[in-house]
Formats: C-alpha cells, sequence, structure tokens
C-alpha cells in the first residue's frame, strides 16, 4: 500500500509528519530517518484492525 505522507520541519527542532488520508495519523522525529520510521509505525498502527 502506498500512501502521500507530508514531512514538515518543527519549530522546535525535528520534523513532524502526518499521513493527509489517515485522520489523525501524526508522528515525530529529531531527524527525518526517525520521522519516517515513526509515521511507519503509525501507520501500522493506524491500519491495526480492532478486535
Amino acid at each position: 500500500m502506498k500512501l502521500q505522507i507530508i514531512l514538515e520541519p518543527s519549530d522546535e527542532g525535528g520534523y513532524t509528519v502526518f499521513v493527509p488520508s489517515l485522520p489523525g495519523c501524526i508522528s515525530e522525529g529529531d531527524d527525518i530517518n526517525e520521522a519516517l520510521a515513526n509515521i511507519q509505525e503509525a501507520i501500522a498502527l493506524y491500519l491495526e484492525p480492532v478486535s
């Protein structure tokens, strides 16, 4: 599955990343690589089925 993400520099330093097609799916990281890893985890949790 491919999802568009938006990666923005944060005012406090680091990066904020969100997925426009998944409302509320937002993460952050101290650098780009950390932010991308964190959003991958957030997407997986967002899409995890609720039992």
